[in-house]
C-alpha cells in the first residue's frame, strides 16, 4: 500500500467526551433535554450538521437548526481539546507504518470540519505523519462520496489498487468501496457495530494489529 487514508474520530483520536459535552451544551442553550453519551456518540460520523440535526430531532425549522449548528460549532471550537486524546498505540503505529523503508504516504479524511480537524491533529502531535488533512467541508461532498479519496489519489499519484482507507464505521468502508480502494475497519472506535452492515476487507482490534498489516 502506497497510500493509507485514516478517519479521525474513533480511529486516530478519542473525541467522544468533547463531542458529547458540546452537543449537550447546545441542547441546554435551547432548553432541550440533554442526551445520553452513547446516543450522541451514535450520531457521530456524518459531519457536524448531521450530528446537530440528529441531536435536535431533525427539526423542520431550518433557522432554528442553523442557530443550533452555529452554537455547537462555536462551543466545540473552544472545547475540542478538553478531553480529546490520541488512542494509545496510535503514534507508534503511525511511526512504524511509515518507517519500514517504503514510500508510503498517509492522509486524514474526516467528516469533521477541516479547521478543527487540522487543529486537533496539530495539537496532538500527529501532523508530522500526514501529507494531507481534509475535513467534511474540504469538498463539495462528504464521505461516503468518493470525491475526497479520489482527490487524495490524484494528489499523491496513487493507483486505487495501492490505497487503503482505515476507519471505525460503515461510512468509511462505504467510502472505500465507492472509491475502489481497500478497506480496514477498527473495532476500538465509536461505531464498530456498523462494520457488520458493510464488512471491510480486514478488521483489526487495536493499533498494534493495524501496524502488523503494513510491517
Amino acid at each position: 500500500m502506497e497510500l493509507v487514508i485514516f478517519d479521525l474520530d474513533g480511529t486516530l483520536i478519542d473525541s467522544r467526551l468533547d463531542l458529547i459535552h458540546s452537543v449537550n451544551a447546545m441542547l441546554r442553550h435551547f432548553d432541550r433535554p440533554e442526551l445520553p453519551g452513547d446516543v450522541v456518540a451514535s450520531y457521530v460520523g456524518d459531519g457536524a450538521p448531521m450530528l446537530v440535526r440528529r441531536a435536535l430531532g431533525d427539526p423542520d425549522d431550518e433557522k432554528f437548526f442553523r442557530k443550533g449548528l452555529e452554537f455547537f460549532l462555536e462551543y466545540y471550537r473552544e472545547h475540542k481539546l478538553d478531553y480529546t486524546h490520541v488512542y494509545a498505540g496510535i503514534p507508534e503505529a503511525l511511526e512504524r507504518i511509515t518507517s519500514n523503508g517504503s514510500k508510503r504516504k498517509m492522509a486524514v479524511l474526516s467528516n469533521k470540519p477541516v479547521n478543527p480537524s487540522r487543529a486537533i491533529v496539530e495539537a496532538l502531535g500527529l501532523a508530522q505523519f500526514f501529507v494531507y488533512v481534509y475535513g467534511g467541508n474540504s469538498f463539495e461532498t462528504k464521505k461516503p462520496d468518493p470525491l475526497g479519496v479520489s482527490t487524495l489519489l490524484k494528489e499523491t499519484a496513487t493507483s486505487p489498487s495501492n490505497a487503503m482507507i482505515v476507519g471505525d464505521s460503515s461510512i468509511d468502508i462505504l467510502t472505500g468501496r465507492n472509491s475502489g480502494i481497500a478497506t480496514c475497519g477498527v473495532t476500538y472506535g465509536f461505531a464498530p457495530h456498523t462494520l457488520c452492515e458493510v464488512p471491510p476487507d480486514v478488521v483489526v482490534e487495536s493499533p498494534l494489529e493495524l501496524t502488523e498489516l503494513f510491517t
